[in-house]
């Protein structure tokens, strides 16, 4: 096992609490904190010793990849882990299926858009579904609800300008609902938004002054005049418990709201945004790429598989998560493909065939497909990313 130095991302909605405590720095953080990154993603490589772990891998992929995770995935790892912490919203997003996101990075390239342009939609060729595990209590929004449900809550406001939304999902079509919202005026926009939280009364109340009433406050709050406040009616709202997931395939409308988690994903950057953010929106790229059904059960509940060891059933092949929690005895397990552990508490030593690392909170470690079987021992908690 490889210790990794990883990198933070300092984007604008992060915590500064989550990840230095975490990590067992002091708190608050001197600026948000918003992703910790583990793994070889180009933009944010994790190091080993000072070198990249994505140049590490490229100098020997056979080694640490294994031919089967090579010959599936070629010179890369396919999976990206991270410990996201939100403190405001994040975008309203969807990401690629993967003949999308090969698709739209190469009419880019051919369009001359500059791969690091901030308009820029596909930043890289891969597909990006994604697994979050709530690490505190999370919420978030998760793909479309039933029709009939968001015209019941849209038409509960009230606001007369709404009523071709509410006509369109009565008729159970999410398309053009969605598309209306999008590109409505920019000029109207804020007063459309403000008609609505002045009219938030109407909706139900949930705890805690939750549900869609404080749903279009807090968005409100935090994105004042953005139509995504109201998209945001038509998506599933959940709140998870700590070991819950949610399950994000490709071309569903989702956003996070506050909490942090575990994120496991195909090791993409690809994200469409349509609301919730000042960075760029592509509203026609957007619609091209999302389904409009609703996601009926995006939560996953987490499953064991040993004890002291959970994972979290998704229909991919590019990862797949573990938790182990131990309370001063040992865990097995024996993963698929190149492991990358992430210690978020206590003191574990993870250990494979090939060496072993003591991992205390905030720290990671790499190991190659090779390793074999894994024996993790202390007291803590580790998720550990594999195949």
């Amino acid at each position: 096992m490889r210790r990794l130095h990883n990198r933070i991302r300092p984007y604008a909605w992060g915590s500064r609490d989550v990840i230095a405590r975490v990590q067992g720095r002091p708190v608050p953080s001197e600026g948000p904190e918003a992703e910790l990154w583990v793994g070889a993603h180009p933009d944010c490589s994790s190091l080993v010793d000072d070198v990249a772990l994505v140049d590490v891998i490229a100098s020997a992929p056979g080694d640490l990849l294994g031919a089967d995770a090579l010959d599936r995935f070629g010179v890369r790892l396919p999976y990206l882990l991270k410990l996201l912490a939100a403190e405001r919203s994040l975008s309203l997003q969807a990401h690629p299926d993967a003949r999308q996101a090969a698709d739209g990075y190469a009419a880019e390239d051919a369009a001359g858009v500059p791969r690091g342009a901030a308009h820029r939609s596909y930043v890289d060729g891969n597909h990006k579904p994604e697994l979050l595990v709530a690490y505190t209590e999370f919420e978030a929004l998760c793909g479309f609800r039933p029709a009939a449900e968001s015209a019941e809550l849209v038409d509960a406001l009230g606001v007369m300008a709404l009523k071709p939304v509410v006509g369109a999902l009565a008729v159970g079509d999410l398309r053009e609902a969605v598309r209306a919202l999008l590109s409505w005026p920019a000029a109207a926009r804020a007063e459309l938004v403000d008609q609505a939280v002045a009219a938030s009364g109407n909706l139900p109340d949930g705890p805690a002054g939750g549900g869609p009433r404080g749903l279009v406050r807090l968005l409100a709050h935090d994105y004042p005049g953005d139509v995504g406040v109201l998209v945001a009616l038509l998506l599933n709202h959940v709140v998870l418990a700590p070991g819950q997931g949610i399950w994000m395939p490709a071309g569903n409308l989702h956003g996070y709201l506050r909490g942090a988690g575990v994120e496991i994903m195909a090791a993409s950057d690809n994200v469409l945004r349509g609301g919730l953010t000042p960075k760029h929106v592509n509203v026609p790229e957007l619609l091209r790429v999302l389904r409009f059904e609703p996601l009926h059960s995006p939560v996953r509940d987490p499953e064991p598989v040993a004890p002291g060891v959970d994972t979290w059933s998704v229909p991919v092949e590019d990862f797949r998560l573990h938790r182990i929690r131990l309370d001063g005895g040992e865990a097995a397990l024996d993963p698929a493909g190149p492991r990358t552990a992430l210690c978020m508490a206590g003191a574990v030593t993870v250990a494979d065939g090939a060496g072993s690392a003591r991992l205390t909170g905030g720290e990671a470690a790499f190991g190659a497909a090779g390793g074999g079987k894994m024996i993790f021992a202390g007291t803590g908690e580790v998720f550990l990313g594999s195949l």
